[in-house]
Formats: C-alpha cells, sequence, structure tokens
C-alpha cells in the first residue's frame, strides 16, 4: 500500500512509519492539516492516516474539505486520543471510513488499513480512463476488447495512474510504488516500466493514452 500519514508527532509519524514499511509500505508524511489536504487532494493514495489535533487545519475539517471540495474517496482511517462516543460519531459524520483511538496496537492498526482498502477497492471494482479498464477484483485489463498483458510490476505502475488521471503521477511518485525507499540510482529501470505499458496499451493504431510530461512525469488521459 501507499499510505499518506498525517501527524504532527514525529515519534508517532517515526513508530508508524517505520513499522509500514518494515513490511513492506510506502508511507509519505504530513506534519500539519494544510499540507495534508495538498497531498490527500492532489496524489494517489491507497489509504490516509489521518490525526485530529493538527496545527493549521484540524483533522475534522480536513476530512470535510477532502470529501466535499477534492471530492476524493480515499480510504481514510482516523488516529486519535479522542475517544468518546460523540468524538467518534463526529469522525464518522465527517468522512472517515475508520476510527481508532490511541495507544493502539501497530498490528491492528495494519490491519484496519488493510480492511478499509478491501473495502473501498471492491466497492470500486473497475478502474475506467477512456477505453482502457482494470478490474481490480480479476487483475485483467482491457483496451477495449482487447486484453492487455502486463507483469505485475507494471501492472501496479498502471494501477497508481489509472488512480490519479487525469492528473500527473510524478517520477518519484512511481519509484515509491515500486522501489519503497531504495530506489535505483538510474531512471532507465523505469523508463523500461513505462516503454512497456506503452507499448500494451497504446498500439495498432489506438488513441494514446499514456503521456510523458517532462520534467515531471506521467499521466493517463
Amino acid at each position: 500500500m501507499h499510505v499518506l500519514l498525517i501527524e504532527d508527532s514525529l515519534d508517532l509519524s517515526a513508530n508508524v512509519g517505520e513499522f509500514l514499511e518494515s513490511r513492506g509500505h510506502v508511507v509519505d508524511y504530513a506534519r500539519d492539516g494544510n499540507k495534508g489536504l495538498q497531498l490527500a487532494a492532489s496524489d494517489s493514495y491507497d489509504a490516509v492516516i489521518l490525526d485530529l489535533g493538527l496545527p493549521g487545519l484540524d483533522g475534522l475539517s480536513l476530512c470535510h474539505r477532502l470529501r466535499e471540495t477534492a471530492r476524493k474517496d480515499v480510504p481514510l482511517l482516523m488516529l486519535t486520543a479522542r475517544d468518546t462516543e460523540e468524538d467518534k460519531l463526529k469522525g464518522f459524520d465527517a468522512g472517515a471510513d475508520d476510527y481508532l483511538t490511541k495507544p493502539f496496537s501497530l498490528l491492528e492498526l495494519l490491519a484496519r488499513l488493510k480492511a478499509i482498502v478491501r473495502r473501498t477497492t471492491g466497492s470500486k471494482g473497475v478502474l475506467q480512463v477512456a477505453d482502457l479498464s482494470f478490474d481490480l477484483r480479476t487483475l485483467i485489463v482491457r483496451r477495449g476488447e482487447r486484453v492487455v498483458s502486463l507483469a505485475p510490476t507494471a501492472m501496479r505502475i498502471l494501477e497508481q495512474l489509472m488512480r490519479a488521471s487525469p492528473g500527473v503521477v510524478t517520477r518519484e511518485q512511481i519509484e515509491r510504488t515500486v522501489w519503497g525507499n531504495d530506489p535505483p540510482e538510474s531512471d532507465a529501470a523505469l523508463r523500461g516500466h513505462i516503454f512497456t505499458i506503452r507499448n500494451a496499451v497504446d498500439c495498432n493504431g489506438e488513441m494514446k493514452l499514456l503521456h510523458t510530461v517532462h520534467g515531471v512525469g506521467y499521466r493517463l488521459a
């Protein structure tokens, strides 16, 4: 999973981030609400972990704006010390998918993240960009009636691009998805994967969907 952690406590962020990364997940960090909203609204994440007591923009307001203004349906787990029933109801009303109170078990946090991602993925079913479709349940990619065959790594990159469409996904974001925090020194490997995806998706004279944004990254549109 590619997770955004919006938390102002450096110690807690380090503990959660190291735990998730040790299990193969990629974590981005934001320490205030404004930066967190900017990242959550503009990037492609599998899940967001959100603290409520944030500087700049509190967690409830961030969640409201993400759901209503940015219209993002990214799975969101609220993580907070506020443990009353009223607090939890406010969190769910703001748009949270789950609510976990501090102190908490890191294993339970991971289990809850996987659960909300699984529920959200199941409800979406199929990603669609023009006549390109990606069935997330069967992992079948089609361009019109044609089945597109891709290796697992290329499929992960394609999913990231389709989730972000029509937005641009930077090279750094794709590298984190594929290699985590240990990207290759050269961009040759990434260019190779993009070349493979382009040849598989945009062929037979079909309308070009995969675009290079020079100096930035790639987008599907």
